[in-house]
């Protein structure tokens, strides 16, 4: 990553460059996440419906969803070297866009074909743009700067905002007038993002250019030298905090796969009265948006209580956020185990387990995956910067296979077991990291401690 110029425009508080890449990823997630808010619930759709999908078995669509999700976050690896070894980061986001337009474009085409190819420009776009657009708002703050975590906070809410209109919006158009057409709105979610970014670069200027060798850029002077002890043992603590990466996105990803098919089939979404367009029932893609109209709602308020913790000198370190965003991730599919246990008894489940379910889901993400992005901001060398978010959202995205073999393994073992297995591994992993998070953190070296 580089170091953030001295002289640029504020916003807020915070470099102008944030908010570029706040809108740029805020349409470019409207578009990524309202196609998971549909996608198995299309290949679930019988062919006979009026609403047609391709008929699949809900095990042969949870396979699907998890190697989709999978590499779609994969594919930050090459994304990653392709920026910091031939391009930069800049461009590789510029071309991510465009790769990403593309495809969701092509998800319009009532074919096959489309449909799988408009998958695999996906997943290289996302590959380009995600992990890149992530270290560069990294980059638009100088080493030890205390709003970097704010900052990614503040991106992460962006993320969300797109989050959350995208289940509405292409949730809605996706169910209620055809499937291909949500996934025609998501590309022109995503085509906005494209003409934000570009149209921003003026407030990019010194973040997400190429750093190669030159010797204009202040890291590049130690570009060919081997990494230090110091530098080694950070890696180190990194690679092992995409454990729990691995972990957390294995458990939250049943929202797009298990989770969405038991709210589709199982849950009673029958209302008392009638709403606008959809009169009584509300669709269940709209379930997804709950996670992030939660992160808009709490985002702030997590932040700022972890900071004043950090400010009363008590434990407050990346590591124990990302344990504790774990248990409380883990506590919140204890609610789906009673869904589960009330469709057992009576046939189907009310709406409020999902969204009690999905509030603390949410604050365990914003204990933990925001928390993740800066921490790789702050211990990753300066020439692996890209390189290590990519295996950062490889991480991830072996974590969304998980979640699609679990969510498999529901149609023989029944949704009962699957949720309180991950509720009781997930709470008993973050108690595993607490007991050696004393260590873990002598691996940073204070990475951390000299923010102020």
């Amino acid at each position: 990553m580089e170091i953030a110029q001295k002289n640029q425009k504020e916003l807020f508080g915070h470099p102008v460059g944030l908010y570029v890449l706040f809108f740029t990823e805020m349409w470019e997630r409207f578009s990524y996440y309202g196609m998971r808010a549909i996608l198995v619930l299309y290949l679930v759709a019988k062919t006979t419906d009026p609403n047609a999908g391709l008929g699949w078995t809900q095990a042969e669509a949870l396979s699907l969803y998890g190697w989709y999700t999978m590499l779609v976050y994969v594919a930050s690896i090459p994304g990653g070297y392709i920026a910091d070894k031939l391009i930069g980061q800049k461009k590789s986001v510029l071309i991510g866009g465009l790769l990403l337009v593309l495809g969701h474009g092509i998800l319009a085409v009532e074919e096959l074909w489309a449909f799988y190819s408009g998958l695999g420009l996906i997943i290289a776009g996302v590959g380009l743009l995600k992990p890149n657009i992530s270290t560069m708002v990294g980059g638009l703050y100088r080493q030890g700067d205390i709003r970097r975590d704010k900052g990614f906070t503040i991106f992460y809410i962006g993320i969300n905002v797109g989050a959350f209109l995208a289940s509405l919006v292409v949730g809605y158009v996706g169910e209620n007038i055809g499937w291909h057409y949500g996934f025609g709105l998501a590309g022109i979610g995503m085509l906005l993002g494209q003409i934000i970014y570009m149209l921003g670069q003026k407030n990019l200027t010194h973040v997400g250019n190429y750093l190669g060798k030159s010797a204009k850029h202040e890291a590049s002077e130690d570009f060919d030298k081997p990494l230090t002890k110091i530098e080694k043992d950070r890696i180190i603590v990194l690679l092992l905090s995409f454990l729990i990466v691995i972990v957390f996105w294995g458990a939250f990803e049943q929202a797009g796969g298990l989770m969405n098919i038991y709210t589709s089939e199982k849950t009673d979404r029958v209302l008392s009265f009638s709403l606008p367009l959809i009169g009584n029932t509300v669709p269940a893609s709209w379930f997804q948006s709950l996670n992030a109209l939660f992160i808009i709602i709490f985002g702030t308020i997590v932040a700022s209580f972890w900071a004043n913790r950090k400010i009363k000198n008590k434990e407050a370190s990346s590591l124990f956020k990302m344990a504790i965003g774990t248990m409380i991730m883990g506590f919140g599919f204890l609610f789906m185990t009673a869904a589960a246990a009330q469709y057992d008894a009576q046939g189907s489940s009310a709406m409020y387990w999902l969204v009690l379910a999905y509030l603390f889901h949410t604050i365990g993400e914003l204990s933990c995956s925001p928390v993740a992005l800066s921490f790789i901001t702050k211990l990753s060398p300066a020439k692996y910067g890209s390189i290590m978010m990519g295996i950062y959202f490889a991480m991830t995205g072996f974590g969304n296979k998980v979640a699609g073999l679990l969510g498999e393994s529901a149609s023989e073992l029944g949704e009962y077991t699957i949720f309180t297995g991950i509720a009781v591994f997930c709470m008993l992993f973050g108690a595993l990291i607490l007991m050696f998070l004393k260590k873990l953190k002598a691996l940073t070296h204070g990475a951390e401690e000299r923010e102020s």
